[in-house]
């Protein structure tokens, strides 16, 4: 099982030099994962700056040789496919190949996107969401690409440089459970990255929930999909070590490949940098 932590795009990791400290501590702490959230508007926590997430990566990259780098996640349809595929392709490129993308819808709906005028259909996202991968794969193997679909149109483009990693980085694909479309997309892709409508962010899931989740997507797997595939559950645990295994040992029994250490929501300590840092610098939870 590796370990990575998680930290919003706002509040004391608006600023990118705070997010280097965090990537390095991480880092040097053992952890093997660094995700930021990707926000342009959070109205539950209005009145804090937000970074742009790519920036604060890059920044994190600038700091670290080893720990994978990303996004929980990006929603692509508030995105121009040819944009995201530069900014990740950089990113990419510049961290040696460190980058996992983790793609969703995103949310809060009304925030990230009526609020910009922009539809917010949720058929129509997820069209623009299945539409915008199908092209983010393409546009990041260098190649010459034409594309004639519903949302998207491209004429004879290479976008280069391509991304070190090929085909192409992992795609991770989030979504909550129960709902069993997007865990039906994630099983096309590289990993699953659930809610749980029982379990919000920052909330141990329940391990019989995860042996079924993981049971679906395995499901739905075909034969030809040989690559590996990551089950990413997240939450908060506590710092003794027995505790620790207690809260993720069943998690990892039921499936699960990576823990993603998260500051419950609706905490105080969210955005604040002193104590994600210290709990960075306890070191990963240990099986």
């Amino acid at each position: 099982m590796r370990f990575s932590v998680n930290i919003p795009n706002f509040g004391d990791f608006a600023d990118p030099r705070n997010v280097a400290t965090v990537a390095a501590a991480a880092e040097q702490a053992g952890w093997d994962g660094l995700f930021v959230w990707d926000h342009v508007l959070h109205r539950q926590h209005q009145g804090r700056p937000f970074g742009d997430p790519w920036m604060l990566l890059t920044a994190a990259a600038l700091a670290t040789s080893r720990i994978r780098l990303g996004t929980l996640l990006t929603p692509v349809p508030r995105y121009r496919p040819q944009q995201l595929a530069r900014q990740v392709a950089t990113l990419d490129r510049l961290s040696g190949g460190r980058v996992t993308f983790a793609a969703g819808l995103g949310g809060p709906v009304e925030d990230e996107y009526r609020s910009f005028g922009d539809n917010a259909e949720p058929h129509v996202l997820a069209e623009r969401l299945d539409e915008g991968l199908e092209l983010l794969g393409r546009m990041w193997s260098g190649e010459q690409v034409n594309h004639h679909g519903r949302h998207y149109q491209v004429r004879d483009v290479a976008m280069l440089p391509a991304t070190l990693q090929q085909p192409r980085p992992p795609v991770w694909i989030g979504g909550f459970w129960p709902r069993r479309a997007p865990m039906r997309r994630a099983a096309r892709w590289d990993g699953a990255v659930p809610l749980f409508e029982t379990a919000r962010h920052g909330h141990v899931p329940d391990a019989v929930e995860v042996r079924e989740l993981v049971g679906y997507v395995r499901n739905h797997r075909t034969d030809e999909d040989e690559r590996p595939f990551e089950f990413v559950l997240g939450g908060a645990t506590p710092l003794d070590a027995a505790k620790a295994r207690d809260v993720i040992g069943p998690l990892h029994d039921a499936g699960a490949t990576w823990w993603d250490e998260r500051q419950v929501q609706t905490g105080p300590d969210l955005d604040r940098l002193p104590p994600v840092l210290r709990r960075i610098e306890a070191g990963p939870p240990a099986l």
